[in-house]
């Protein structure tokens, strides 16, 4: 499959490095810890604990290209409305620009706003649809993770979104520290797969 080129006006730099392009051991410590911490914490009791990663990195992914996408997401909903409207077959190029990346998300969800749901079905649903709004390239990602086997057994266990609920607000500044040197280094990465 053949990916028109992003747009030329992003520029990455990519904060998790150093000038040097090493990253320091307390940085990837960090990372290390509070990922498989949140696995430990919300998959204990649902995966045995080599199954973690079925769910917490296909997971960690897909969080950071949400975040990377926030801010364009409502241009992106704008240029798909207008593009549906014309009767536009191939929109990928017209929703990277939109996006401002290699990539692009057009479900009118975000993942933040994915809570649980009195229905659980209804969570499966929204959470399907949110995962089929991502381009061509991120479904490539995806399926290569085997995630939508996972949908399931997150939705009945209620833990699809516990992630968020069991972050500790003393740590909220630098997690959000974190998720932005991470949201770059993943969209680089991204970029260099196309």
């Amino acid at each position: 499959m053949v990916y028109l080129e992003p747009p030329r006006n992003v520029i990455l730099r990519n904060p998790l490095y150093s000038s040097s392009g090493t990253m320091s051991n307390d940085d990837v410590g960090w990372i290390v810890d509070f990922i498989w911490g949140i696995a430990d914490d919300v998959l204990r009791d649902v995966y045995v604990r080599g199954k973690y990663r079925d769910v917490i990195l296909p997971m960690t992914v897909i969080r950071r290209l949400d975040a990377v996408l926030e801010p364009s997401k409502q241009a992106v909903l704008k240029m798909k409305a207008l593009l549906d409207q014309a009767n536009v077959a191939d929109q990928h190029l017209a929703l990277c620009n939109a996006a401002g990346e290699a990539f692009y998300n057009t479900s009118r969800f975000a993942l933040m706003d994915l809570k649980a749901r009195a229905n659980p079905q209804q969570l499966k649903t929204d959470f399907e649809a949110y995962l089929d709004g991502f381009s061509p390239n991120v479904q490539e990602i995806l399926d290569k993770f085997q995630f939508r086997n996972q949908i399931s057994r997150l939705v009945e266990q209620d833990i699809l979104d516990a992630e968020d609920q069991r972050r500790p607000d003393d740590r909220v500044a630098e997690r959000r520290r974190f998720e932005r040197r991470l949201d770059h280094r993943l969209a680089a990465e991204i970029r260099q797969r196309r």
